[in-house]
């Protein structure tokens, strides 16, 4: 699975691109041309200036299977498996045929209106292995997300155009980045509003720290939980009319 989004849409946090990383040598619309070229089957979605995303099914691990799916201008690319999916079912309501991607996309919905618990307690009702990228077109939003043991391969880095290009191949995000790539944090999300957060430590801060290639060169960033940091997180008490939509 591959996304380019704009920095409009999904700007590249702090750290991520390294100007002495440079880019790599397919940035943009590029970088999805090539990734479709190179695999049999492959769909490529635009989302206008927001972006694209593009999706294929061939050499997948049987146990980490991608799914794609599209419910009311809600795009979804998911990769791996979750565990408890009978139970989340009957939480969102949901039939007996819907599966991983569905539910994400059902529980973002819920979240975007006006939902009673906040993204980071959502990601850890979710066990399993996954990763997923999902863009609403209607509110031009992202959100995106990896489990807290890293079990999905999930990589990420900003092009030379300051994209953010997001997959589960490492070859993709190196010819898109450069040596800017990195994999995407273990136990965090990313939204369009709220930037990276960790589900798994949400009072916390994250920090980046610097990552040194085997020459010795800064390549961009990994990102660590700031103990000694603590954010207010503005969470509304229970029962009160805020909601949390502005995560997005």
């Amino acid at each position: 699975m591959l996304a380019v989004f704009d920095r409009a849409v999904a700007k590249s946090p702090e750290g991520l691109r390294n100007p002495e990383a440079g880019g790599g040598d397919a940035a943009g619309r590029r970088l999805v041309d090539h990734f479709a070229a190179a695999r049999e089957g492959a769909v490529v979605i635009n989302v206008g200036s927001a972006g694209a995303l593009a999706y294929a099914s061939e050499k997948q691990n049987p146990l980490l299977p991608r799914l794609f799916a599209v419910v009311d201008d809600i795009f979804c690319l998911f990769q791996g498996h979750i565990e408890n999916i009978t139970s989340l079912k009957q939480q969102y309501g949901l039939g007996k045929t819907a599966n991983e991607v569905i539910i994400v996309i059902e529980a973002y919905k819920t979240l975007r209106d006006r939902g009673p618990f906040p993204a980071s307690q959502v990601l850890r009702d979710l066990g399993g292995k996954f990763a997923f990228i999902l863009f609403d077109c209607s509110s031009n939003s992202t959100f995106i997300a990896g489990d807290a043991d890293g079990s999905v391969p999930f990589f990420w880095g900003a092009d030379a155009e300051d994209h953010l290009v997001l997959s589960d191949d490492v070859g993709t995000v190196k010819k898109g980045s450069g040596k800017s790539f990195a994999p995407f944090p273990k136990g965090c999300f990313f939204t369009t509003s709220g930037g990276l957060q960790s589900f798994e430590h949400p009072l916390n801060e994250l920090k980046a720290v610097p990552r040194v290639d085997s020459q010795g060169q800064v390549c961009g960033a990994t990102y660590k939980i700031d103990d000694k940091s603590k954010k207010d997180t503005g969470m509304p008490r229970v029962g009160s009319a805020a909601n949390w939509s502005s995560q997005f």
